[in-house]
């Protein structure tokens, strides 16, 4: 979906979705644990760890994550399904959620029935990145040299299906190339594979590439949106580089095991959309190349059924599969 689409049908809503919702007495009487189901240091934990952080000076108590990383996401996602439905154990996921019911041929969830949307947080595009030592700075010189090279050149990714890894399946479909996935375990050790060189080419979530290609270690080539990020305006899309139909973005959000009654899953939405509307969350998000959402619970359920619609096509044609 395009940004500017979404964000046009969002915004229009997010304010009056606050004010009519009125905080359940006493929740939360005391911590809230925030399951991640990633390792540390990617970047649905990075975005995680700010919506808790804001969460918790909003709501005067304590948020915390906790990362349940392994099998591409579905551990900590199966522990927060079967979770009680009090309020005090959420899932703050990413893009995952909703390609993992089309690379598994089982999964011990459901992604739409065991769960209840609490709040879309953000869009996060991901950025083109190359170590510097590989010798392109585009687009078109990618493709040049994938083609040239059939095979050779690798391309990092946070587990096999995971967000990375099909955005690179998505341009070498499109390109007509043949780059290699090497999987790392997570977003972490995977950025860290290419900040070493050991793999030359990434798919890197903006919140975690921006401050690697400013200090240089990292050479960013596009971005992976439909639009330009106000973070890096001068960084050409993938579309506008020469590849069109390209777009592959992460996103990140809150969610809760389904059942959790109406009187928190009202305020905590609110409290998402709040924080959400905050010139200062707003600046910080914009820099770290995310594009901040908060709209409703209706509304992100949406977002949901359409994002695995859209990549069950994607996943199809690559023929990516994890048994």
């Amino acid at each position: 979906m395009r940004i500017s689409g979404l964000l046009s049908t969002l915004t229009a809503m997010t304010l009056m979705a606050f004010t009519q919702s009125v905080p359940a007495q006493g929740y939360p009487g005391g911590p809230v644990r925030m399951i991640v189901p990633f390792p540390a240091g990617g970047g649905v934990d990075s975005a995680g760890r700010i919506l808790a952080q804001k969460l918790s000076e909003s709501f005067g108590k304590s948020f915390f994550i906790e990362n349940r990383g392994g099998a591409n996401g579905n551990i900590g996602t199966e522990v927060a399904a079967k979770s009680a439905k009090d309020g005090y154990t959420l899932l703050f996921t990413g893009a995952g959620f909703v390609t993992n019911p089309s690379l598994y041929a089982r999964i011990p969830y459901d992604a739409v029935k065991d769960f209840d949307p609490v709040s879309l947080m953000a869009l996060g595009p991901n950025v083109l990145v190359v170590h510097p030592s590989l010798p392109v700075k585009s687009v078109k010189e990618l493709i040049a040299l994938a083609k040239a090279k059939p095979g050779e050149v690798g391309f990092a990714g946070s587990g096999s299906g995971s967000t990375p890894h099909l955005a690179g399946e998505l341009f070498n479909t499109l390109a007509g190339v043949k780059m290699v996935h090497i999987p790392y375990r997570g977003s972490g050790p995977a950025m860290i594979g290419v900040l070493g060189g050991e793999t030359p080419v990434m798919f890197l979530p903006a919140i975690n590439a921006g401050p690697h290609v400013k200090t240089g270690r990292l050479r960013a080539i596009a971005v992976t949106s439909t639009s330009r990020l106000p973070a890096m305006p001068d960084l050409p899309t993938v579309a506008e580089s020469g590849l069109r139909g390209y777009e592959s973005s992460q996103w990140y959000g809150l969610l809760a095991p389904a059942g959790t009654p109406e009187d928190i899953l009202n305020p905590l939405n609110a409290h998402v959309v709040k924080i959400m509307q905050a010139a200062d969350m707003k600046s910080r998000l914009t820099e770290d190349g995310l594009v901040p959402i908060g709209g409703t619970r209706e509304q992100f359920a949406a977002h949901i059924k359409t994002e695995i619609a859209k990549w069950a096509k994607v996943i199809k044609q690559s023929g990516a599969r994890i048994d």
